[in-house]
């Protein structure tokens, strides 16, 4: 038995290989679950329990290593490209677009300080992208710095994975101290910033609202459907059903359904626009959803599953559920988001409709919409493996730019990223389902991003004492450095100039970091969803720069 092990452990051979690989992300893992005050290093452990076993000894066969590593790094990318995705471009839009430009300042204030470092001392551009990955958390930038690095020299320095190793510790308490002094040097007052918010939240509201009419308006009697909308056409509303009042017959709105005085409307609208259309129309009446069923027991309301791949992309005025099959498509919900079931509105494989009708023509059009669970359960592998050819294909692109002595390339991380990217907003659009469910887009990031770390540690721990014995924390002081130098330029510009709150701020920080934990650093990051929000909102084109911006650096100083 301990030959056996002993064989495991230092073989070198595949079998050998797989063994130290399994043991160092079961132990790193089983490390993660370990909270101080409510706080982990999550997955981190992995790449330093990967370090310490490599100091002890242990070694994976090269070419099993390169081939893990690459492949994790890959995964990883895919899963938050299709993540961040679909609020990419979304992010450029309204308030997302001061919030994304500070940050942008920030990231070229990180590059400006490393360029610094890099011309007053002796050290190597892609081991200082290294300690930069590391001093802002961001994983991504490591892996694209790795991969850069041994394109040009055909191996991969073991500098670049010990300087994310020693940045990455710097970055968390660099984190902890940023959040608990930003109150105290910007001297704000938590409840009172805290009720300004819900009080500019409450004016803002825009929910989805169902709710009943009564038509009182002289110039609509008469009307049919399609009129009615076109002069509230500046208004997002949807009208499902009409009882009648002089048959008392409830009708499925149509676009040449007529209204009369008196008949009642069910209508679908923003919630701050109800007051303006309840005072065009005429007079809004308490009647729930249930009261309308009971008016018309022939008419069923179904909750339905878009699972059917056909229908991807399809708008619902394309589909005709009204004119072909006698339903109404009333609402919809979409990652837990109420939309209005515009004409124009797409559907997409994971959308859950609310389909209006007789019965029978209800449950036909749920075949066509698929309605079927099992069919999300599973994982969408043409998606993925799509992702991965054409993310390689296009980082494996050589592009000659002026002023450098070879091509450039994106990479795998950066073609599979920008791919990712591009297939999660603009796949519906060529009929290509790109839904994955959350806990199947999670598992291939965790395992992903586990591997990759993994093989980063186990890569660089032979020599990581021996650096940081010899000039490793001056390593960690330019992490200091390159972390709170561009993240507190754009915190007081933020806070003075742009006048942003409290936990606006919070957020920020996160997002800039590209760190989520970042947002239970402090409890008042959790009494409301503003600075998810704004993590979600500078999350996305943050990545993508840093990213991009740890090759671009290496290429032009190489």
């Amino acid at each position: 038995m301990m030959d056996v092990l002993k064989q495991l452990l230092l073989g070198g051979d595949i079998a050998s290989s797989m063994f130290v690989l399994a043991l160092v992300v079961t132990v790193g893992t089983a490390l993660s679950k370990v909270k101080v005050r409510g706080f982990s290093l999550g997955v981190t452990w992995v790449l330093f329990v990967g370090i310490l076993m490599g100091h002890l000894g242990l070694s994976m066969d090269p070419h099993v290593l390169s081939f893990v590593k690459e492949s994790g790094m890959i995964l990883f990318i895919f899963g938050i490209g299709m993540i961040v995705g679909p609020g990419f471009f979304a992010t450029f839009k309204q308030g997302g677009v001061s919030l994304n430009l500070l940050s942008i300042a920030s990231v070229f204030f990180s590059l400006v300080v490393t360029y610094l470092i890099y011309r007053f001392s002796s050290e190597q551009i892609a081991t200082l992208m290294g300690i930069l990955g590391g001093a802002v958390t961001n994983t991504p930038s490591l892996a694209s710095a790795q991969e850069t690095a041994r394109m040009l020299s055909g191996s991969t320095p073991q500098d670049i994975g010990i300087g994310y190793a020693l940045g990455y510790p710097v970055a968390i308490v660099g984190m902890v101290v940023t959040l608990s002094i930003i109150k105290w040097i910007f001297k704000i007052d938590v409840a009172r910033e805290e009720k300004e918010l819900e009080e500019r939240e409450q004016a803002n509201k825009r929910e989805a609202l169902v709710y009943s009419l009564e038509v009182t308006n002289p110039a609509l009697f008469g009307m049919d459907i399609y009129h009615v909308k076109m002069l509230l056409e500046k208004y997002e509303v949807v009208i499902s059903r009409i009882l009648h009042e002089g048959t008392g017959e409830v009708e499925m709105a149509s676009s040449n359904s007529k209204i009369y005085e008196g008949d009642k409307l069910l209508v679908i609208s923003e919630q701050d626009e109800v007051e303006t259309i309840a005072a065009f129309v005429g007079r809004r009446l308490e009647m729930s959803d249930a009261t309308w069923f009971k008016l018309d027991n022939t008419l069923v309301s179904h909750r339905v599953l878009v699972t059917h791949p056909n229908i991807t992309g399809k708008s619902i005025e394309q589909l005709k559920f009204r004119t072909l099959y006698n339903v109404n498509v009333s609402r919809l919900y979409r990652a837990g988001v109420h939309l209005i079931a515009k004409p124009d509105l797409r559907l997409q494989v994971g959308d859950t409709v609310v389909i209006v009708g007789q019965e029978e023509d209800v449950k036909h059009v749920e075949k066509i919409l698929g309605n079927s669970a099992t069919n999300l359960r599973r994982p969408n592998l043409l998606v993925l493996f799509l992702a991965l050819l054409l993310g390689v294909l296009v980082g494996s692109l050589e592009i000659q730019l002026s002023g450098m002595s070879m091509p450039v390339k994106l990479g795998f991380s950066g073609g599979t990223l920008i791919v990712a990217i591009l297939l999660s907003n603009f796949g519906t659009k060529f009929r290509l389902n790109t839904h994955n469910t959350e806990s199947a887009n999670m598992m291939i990031r965790e395992i992903g991003i586990t591997l990759f770390l993994a093989c980063v540690g186990l890569s660089v721990g032979g020599s990581f004492v021996e650096k940081l014995m010899s000039g490793g924390f001056v390593w960690m002081g330019y992490a200091a450095l390159m972390m709170m130098i561009p993240l507190w330029i754009t915190l007081v510009i933020g806070r003075l100039w742009l006048k942003l709150d409290y936990f606006t701020l919070l957020g920020y920080v996160a997002g800039n970091m590209t760190f989520a934990p970042a947002l239970s650093l402090t409890p008042d990051a959790t009494k409301n969803n503003i600075p998810s929000v704004v993590y979600a909102t500078v999350y996305p084109v943050t990545l993508f720069l840093r990213v991009m911006a740890a090759q671009w650096m290496i290429l032009l100083l190489t």
